[in-house]
């Protein structure tokens, strides 16, 4: 599995969870990754993009001002900080890889298998 992720599980309203996704069998170095989170009966959407250069973009309005993401390089593993989370934040999160491999655009794209988060009180 070339993404696996770790944490998540429970939070009460106002608690902070952080998610893990590792790489496996490839390096994030020059990989963008995305945080994405998806309902049950909702589509996925996304949160965050992290560029090759560690610049972040928050896109989830909701979120901004309460996430950080970094990437560990030695670990090969990026992380998602949630702080002061709301029942709303409630998800199956996921992280995304993805590298543009030639002139064309086509690219390497990798999907973690995905974790719960619940924020209940």
């Amino acid at each position: 599995v070339p993404l696996v992720q770790s944490g998540g599980g429970s939070a009460q309203p106002g608690g902070s969870l952080r998610l893990s996704c590792a790489a496996s069998g490839f390096s994030l170095d020059n990989y963008v990754i995305g945080w994405w989170r998806q309902v049950p009966g909702q589509k996925r959407e996304g949160i965050s993009c992290l560029s090759n250069s560690d610049e972040l973009l928050v896109y989830l309005d909701s979120m901004k001002g309460r996430i950080t993401v970094s990437r560990d390089n030695a670990k090969n593993t990026v992380y998602l900080q949630m702080n002061s989370l709301k029942p709303e934040d409630t998800a199956v999160y996921y992280c995304n890889a993805k590298v543009v491999v030639n002139v064309e655009g086509a690219s390497l794209d990798y999907w973690g298998q995905g974790t719960q988060v619940t924020v209940s009180s």
